[in-house]
């Protein structure tokens, strides 16, 4: 089983990915990526940076270039969390390699509690304000341009949306109630719910 997940900043992702790969579940991240590609370059690892290089090397290799090279370092024998979905093209990829044993799972919160889990990790290139944290926000959550990161159209390709508004123990009781559904194989939405839910994700 592969599962990967997207979300919008401070959504609740890590602690998610951190649940499966207590399960034992081999972590990867599209992020990770660009982390590397920055060390390389000797960049610091900023948001901006990595937001940046993210849709420069979509432009220059194709809008899956990142999802590309996670799968490359994948076996066919293991359970896998891979993180950070920002791309439409990146779930494409992994649907059209992994089939049936990929799922793509949307992690949200609102706005409010975001902004205070982001203020408690206090990193420093985290917006300090409310507003500085919306103005951010809107900057990645949608794109014309095909190679751009584009949260709201990854969102809407989500099999499964947890609400994560909560407690980590509420987290935990919603993940242990999905694992469920997905044993029972729970079928895709089609595209009359896809387009729907680009309208409804915001």
């Amino acid at each position: 089983m592969i599962i990967g997940l997207t979300g919008k900043n401070a959504s609740g992702k890590g602690e998610v990915a951190a649940y499966l790969k207590a399960r034992g579940f081999t972590y990867h991240s599209l992020s990770d990526v660009l982390r590397d590609e920055l060390r390389a370059r000797r960049k610091p690892i900023t948001r901006n940076n990595l937001i940046y290089l993210g849709n420069k090397l979509r432009d220059e290799n194709g809008p899956s270039v990142l999802a590309d090279k996670i799968l490359r370092r994948m076996e066919d024998d293991h359970h896998y969390v891979i993180d950070s979905f920002r791309n439409p093209e990146e779930v494409k990829a992994f649907r059209r390699t992994k089939n049936k044993d990929f799922v793509l799972v949307s992690v949200e919160a609102s706005p409010k509690t975001r902004f205070e889990r982001m203020h408690l990790r206090n990193r420093e290139q985290d917006a300090k304000t409310f507003a500085e944290f919306l103005v951010q926000e809107k900057k990645e959550l949608t794109s014309s341009e095909p190679t751009k990161q584009n949260l709201r159209a990854t969102a809407a390709l989500a099999d499964h949306t947890i609400p994560n508004n909560g407690t980590i123990d509420d987290l935990h009781r919603k993940l242990g109630t999905l694992f469920s559904r997905l044993l029972m194989n729970a079928p895709r939405p089609g595209w009359d719910e896809y387009f729907m839910r680009i309208a409804r994700v915001v």
